[in-house]
């Protein structure tokens, strides 16, 4: 099924519940199930990988399907590998093509025994767990933050804890920067000396935990500040200023497009337009914050501003292959984008001829979903999404918290 989303009729002024951080929702999920007594969670995520997360740690099912959920692949990986019993991890068929090597053959290193059931890098994976020894590991720091959170997170069960050296460039590393905080909390002692962590044999302690709202969840709202040709006031509830979240980041960010953030005291975000002279160019190093470019991309693309975003690395094994994906979809919009050594993507304000009823294609991805709604209110016909459905990976409420706001969408 394909939606049709067209643009209020009237300015947007909205309140919006957003949804809690799965970020946050999956590690906490992880050090939850390591303490000794796990106590409550509250406010977890409602997002599909939060759900199967969740369901996986708590079935007896030898084989346990994780549909597209590419954190909850990488943790229970680690997880199950160090806790006793067998288990079997599987996916869709996107799942069982993102690799899984680096982080397989690091756990193996630690004493984990693990096998491919099918394509040698790749889940399915059957996992026989055990004590894992722990140990020195070398990983490279460019490939995937989940790897390196997954190792640091079951390092305090393993019987001689985990001294983990990464090289390279760090990608993603507000990500790693959660999973440690997040650990310190369970009372995890990390070490850190430059790019190497040692985390010791230790008891993960088990305490109550309130999980934040999401700041990636955010920047679809801020985009629609952004690209809304009338006056908005759009009040986002649960984040916070201080936030561990990397996607925070957008805030300052959104700067540059005329977008005003204001922190209430009644735990508010307030989003506001103000005049400002757009930039001629937007250059962003997105490493930190990969998951962010198909919001910059489609804002700055709407609004006219040429753009290069580079250390997009990662984004060729995320749920989709998102370099390719936004050059396809902004091209039946009529923006060229080209892609550079896989990891920037830059447009230089061409054009070609745009279809006159593009249907975006989302490709199982629910951040191509999210980042083309807003295309509605920079085109009087609106925009065709395909595949909606594929939001409820992260934020299962998105299209009612459009209709609150004054969006129509039709089928």
């Amino acid at each position: 099924m394909d939606v049709t989303v067209k643009a209020p009729n009237n300015n947007i002024c909205a309140a919006i519940s957003l949804p809690a951080s799965k970020s946050i929702s999956n590690r906490v999920a992880i050090l939850n199930a390591l303490s000794p007594a796990p106590q409550p969670l509250y406010n977890l995520s409602d997002s599909d990988d939060t759900a199967v997360m969740l369901d996986a740690l708590r079935t007896d099912c030898e084989t346990v399907d994780l549909r597209a959920a590419g954190t909850a692949m990488r943790f229970l990986t680690a997880y199950f590998a160090s806790r006793p019993g067998r288990r079997t991890l599987t996916g869709t068929d996107r799942m069982r093509n993102r690799p899984i090597r680096v982080l397989v053959d690091a756990l193996r290193m630690l004493g984990a025994k693990i096998d491919y059931l099918e394509k040698e890098g790749y889940p399915p994976l059957r996992i026989t767990g055990r004590d894992l020894n722990g140990g020195e590991v070398t990983l490279d720091g460019g490939v995937s933050s989940q790897y390196v959170s997954a190792l640091l997170m079951i390092a305090p069960a393993t019987t001689r804890g985990i001294r983990l050296h990464l090289t390279g460039t760090l990608i993603s590393e507000p990500y790693l920067r959660l999973t440690i905080a997040l650990m310190r909390q369970f009372g995890v002692a990390v070490e850190e000396e430059g790019q190497t962590f040692t985390v010791r044999p230790q008891t993960v302690r088990p305490i109550p935990f309130t999980v934040e709202a999401d700041w990636s969840a955010a920047s679809y709202w801020y985009e629609i500040a952004a690209l809304s040709q009338t006056p908005v006031e759009i009040e986002l509830i649960g984040l916070l200023p201080d936030s561990l979240q990397g996607d925070s980041a957008i805030a300052s960010l959104f700067r540059s497009f005329g977008v005003q953030t204001d922190f209430t005291s009644e735990g508010r975000v307030r989003l506001t337009r103000r005049a400002v002279s757009l930039p001629s160019r937007f250059d962003y190093d997105c490493v930190r914050i990969p998951d962010m470019a198909q919001t910059l991309a489609v804002t700055c693309a709407m609004l006219r501003i040429p753009f290069r975003l580079s250390g997009l690395q990662s984004l060729r094994i995320k749920e989709t292959d998102r370099l390719r994906a936004l050059q396809t979809e902004l091209g039946k919009l009529g923006v060229v984008l080209t892609e550079h050594d896989g990891k920037i993507l830059e447009w230089d304000g061409s054009r070609c001829q745009a279809e006159p009823e593009p249907v975006i294609a989302t490709y199982d991805d629910h951040r191509m979903a999210m980042a083309f709604a807003p295309v509605a209110l920079c085109r009087e016909e609106g925009i065709r999404i395909a595949n909606p459905e594929v939001v409820s990976k992260s934020y299962p409420r998105f299209w009612d918290d459009l209709q609150t706001a004054g969006f129509q969408i039709t089928s």
